[in-house]
């Protein structure tokens, strides 16, 4: 498709009121998508993953999966899992709650 006329196509669907925005319309747009094409909620998942931007329990409630089912999907394309040790801030405040 021309993308003057998917350009077009958005417009027209926002004027007629169907969306309130081009935001609104891509966003139903992408959700129909991932419905159609839900292979594809793995993928971003893993990309997403990858990238560090969402975490791994993150990750396995986007593709659909539990946390070992995702694991799995890592290890089975070789990707190394993110872990991150805790700020040692963070570890002195759960030894205060533990010790009181």
């Amino acid at each position: 498709m021309d993308v003057d006329v998917i350009n077009e196509g958005i417009n027209s669907l926002i004027r007629a009121g169907y969306y309130e925005s081009r935001d609104e319309l891509l966003d139903a747009a992408f959700r129909t998508m991932l419905e159609v094409r839900p292979t594809l909620k793995t993928e971003m998942a893993v990309e997403l993953y990858k990238t560090e931007k969402i975490s791994l329990s993150r990750a396995a409630e986007i593709s659909g999966t539990s946390t070992e089912g995702f694991k799995n999907i890592l290890e089975q394309r070789g990707i190394k899992r993110i872990v991150k040790a805790p700020s040692n801030d963070k570890i002195k405040k759960g030894v205060d709650l533990i010790i009181g």
